[in-house]
């Protein structure tokens, strides 16, 4: 097991436009499936139909990628602008007191 134990510190996670490309796939699977509808009759002679159906299920959970992203994306927004106004008001609590006040890490989620 000594073999699996990492030698190094993970990565920062990446962010970056993630609301947008979710509403990106969700479109390219729902256009995916509006293209395949005309040619349905051929998928179902080949045995292929279940490419028509996999391009709604992508599309159905693009949807609901869309919803849990854009709330995501909301409480992190929320999380720091409640972080900033708790650091400007110890600054300022700070600042009558004549001491100074190290401006609080954001949380990484």
């Amino acid at each position: 097991m000594a073999k699996w134990t990492p030698k190094h510190e993970a990565p920062e996670p990446l962010e970056g436009p993630v609301v947008p490309t979710i509403i990106g796939g969700t479109l390219l699977w729902f256009v995916l499936f509006v293209a395949q509808l005309p040619f349905y009759g051929w998928y179902e002679e080949h045995g292929h139909t279940w490419w028509v159906w996999t391009c709604l299920a992508g599309a159905g959970l693009g949807l609901i990628g869309i919803w849990y992203v854009r709330r995501r994306d909301t409480a992190i927004k929320r999380d720091a602008a409640r972080q900033a106004e708790a650091d400007a008001r110890a600054s300022a609590g700070a600042a009558a007191e004549g001491t100074t006040v190290e401006p609080s890490k954001p949380v990484e989620s």
